[in-house]
This record gives structure tokens, sequence and C-alpha cells, in this order.
């Protein structure tokens, strides 16, 4: 005897389309809050070597130039910001560029890690002719919007670190040493 199959038969029964919904539920809220970290981490990293691609040009511009130069950083309402210039333009006549650009409101500057010379709300580095710090070493640190008096945050700093000026990057740990 052939079985013949009615109407009844065919496609997936209201259990196991319930059952699929809730896994693919249960999976994507597990996922979630580890892809979003990822993507935090990925826009620290990003805004890291901004970071550190603006002091070099302000140390190029430097040795190219023979006078001193700077790159300055600040925080303005929630963006971060910076401007490679001569060390004398005055601070309204600088051309300023959103770190990271659209994004630029999702990190911020961290000053309870930022080392670098601060002046009203400006944080800068100079160089001299050479290439050489002008003035005081330091640390720029980023983090991600909201977190920076977390001390679980992921941290991204970049360091002025001798007076020949070398610059290293660093993250996490080594941005919250002295």
């Amino acid at each position: 005897m052939k079985y013949q199959s009615s109407q009844c038969d065919r496609g997936f029964t209201l259990v196991e389309m319930l059952v699929v919904i809730a896994v693919i539920g249960i999976s994507a809220s597990i996922a979630a809050p580890s892809f979003l970290g990822f993507l935090q981490r990925q826009r620290l990293n990003v805004a890291q070597a901004q970071t550190l691609d603006v002091i070099r040009q302000a140390q190029n511009n430097a040795k190219r130039e023979k006078r001193i130069w700077q790159a300055s950083f600040r925080q303005d309402l929630d963006r971060v910001q910076w401007a490679v210039h001569p060390e004398n333009l005055s601070l309204d006549r600088l051309d300023w560029n959103d770190l990271l650009g659209e994004d630029a409101d999702l990190i911020e500057i961290d000053p309870n890690y930022t080392t670098l010379l601060e002046q009203d709300g400006i944080y800068r580095v100079q160089f001299q002719y050479k290439g050489r710090v002008n003035g005081q070493l330091g640390r720029i640190t980023l983090v991600s919007r909201g977190s920076a008096n977390s001390n679980h945050a992921s941290k991204r700093c970049v360091w002025v670190s001798t007076l020949l000026g070398a610059l290293r990057t660093a993250g996490n740990r080594e941005c919250v040493r002295n």
C-alpha cells in the first residue's frame, strides 16, 4: 500500500519553528555583546593608529621645515579633535580635524591617564627641528565614550617615550602605568 501525503504532513510544525526561533534568539543574545566589544576595540585601534600618524606628521614637519611643530588634541564637546601646526600659531586659527571622522563621538581622551602637556583643555606634544621632543614626554590615552572612569575599559595610548622623539603604542595595562 502506498502512503499518500496530505497537506498536513508538509513543512514544519509550530513547535519546531518555535524551537528554531528560540535557538536563534539565544545565540544572538550571547554573540551581540562580544561583537559590540570587538567593534569598540577596533575603533580604538584605528584611533590609536591615527593619533600616532598625527604625532609623526608633526615630527616630520619639524624636521622638514627646521622649526618647532606640535600636534594638539582636544575634546570638543563630544568629539576628539586634532591639529598639526607650528608652535606659535594662535589656537583660534587652527584647522581642527575629527579623530575617526564621523565616529569621533564614540571615543574620548582619558584625562586620568593622559600625561601630555595640557593647557586650556588642549593636549600637545612639540618637536624641535631635528625631530626631538621639545619639552615634556608623555602619552595620550583613548577610551570608548563613557568608560573613562572604568578600570576594566579597553584603553589605547600613544607614548612619546624618549627625548629623541621615539614613539610607541600600547594598550590596556601599559596605558595606566607611570
